[in-house]
């Protein structure tokens, strides 16, 4: 790997611009996506067509699309030698990424019941994006991410750390919820109840945004809030969308529910 990275770029610096190159690149893809989310829902799940492709099962895709950021990762930390591997904070926000990647992509493609298949076009550039933000992320931060020896007691450490570790268990809580809101046999939607579902309509997409968000705070770094920002522009679209989605279709459904953000949005 080190060999393969070192014929492609000349030097660590440029690497390290072309690392930066690629955050800047995923907010200008931030800003696009938002303004083509205005006129039309991300094409999967309910809101899949054919219009983007032949189906792909939805465990197939799940399991495939996400793998890159959990392999290439792995790859980048077991097969490169880099001191920064060796570091606390470094290791540590290596591990909030894996940790998601361990369970997006060989937990929970498995524990999906039912669900519709996933257009091509939706299915292919997932792929794309895990390998473009798994280079990113695990590179940077195994390779040239520079911390103070306290940062892991700074308050952006902290605090990040545990809006990351709350995400990360209100996304695990809210799959689980989803997952069993059809008995055997049954089939339709139901309305989701139970934990932050109770607040808004896109508990799971909140978990996530605060995964990230909270990711981004504790690694300080422009690859981070990229990333973070990519996450919240794609996620919060959705849960509007789910939030209208179930509005028009539920007359019982819970008045007080915001589509995001609980009691404000």
């Amino acid at each position: 790997m080190d060999a393969l990275l070192s014929f492609i770029f000349h030097s660590e610096e440029d690497e390290l611009f072309v690392l930066d190159c690629m955050a800047y690149f995923m907010v200008f893809m931030a800003v696009c996506t938002f303004v083509s989310l205005l006129f039309e829902n991300v094409p999967y799940g309910r809101y899949a067509t054919s219009k983007y492709g032949f189906p792909v099962n939805v465990k197939f895709a799940w399991f495939v699309q996400e793998l890159p950021s959990l392999l290439l990762p792995v790859c980048l930390v077991v097969w490169t030698s880099s001191a920064k591997t060796s570091r606390l904070p470094n290791q540590l926000l290596i591990m909030m990424f894996l940790c998601h990647y361990i369970q997006r992509a060989l937990i929970y493609p498995f524990l999906i019941r039912g669900g519709k298949a996933t257009p091509f076009l939706s299915f292919f550039l997932a792929f794309i994006f895990c390998i473009y933000n798994g280079y990113m992320q695990v590179r940077y931060l195994s390779h040239y991410a520079e911390y103070p020896a306290y940062w892991v007691t700074h308050p952006s450490f902290i605090i990040g750390s545990v809006l990351w570790l709350a995400g990360w268990l209100i996304n695990l809580h809210s799959d689980h919820i989803l997952r069993n809101l059809r008995k055997p046999g049954e089939t339709g939607y139901k309305i989701p109840r139970g934990g932050m579902f109770e607040y808004v309509s896109g508990a799971n997409f909140l978990g996530e945004i605060m995964e990230w968000a909270g990711f981004a705070l504790a690694g300080h770094s422009v690859h981070s809030a990229a990333f973070a920002i990519f996450t919240a522009v794609v996620l919060a679209s959705r849960a509007v969308a789910h939030h209208k989605w179930y509005v028009n279709k539920f007359e019982d459904y819970p008045k007080k529910r915001k589509a995001l953000i609980p009691f404000l949005f």
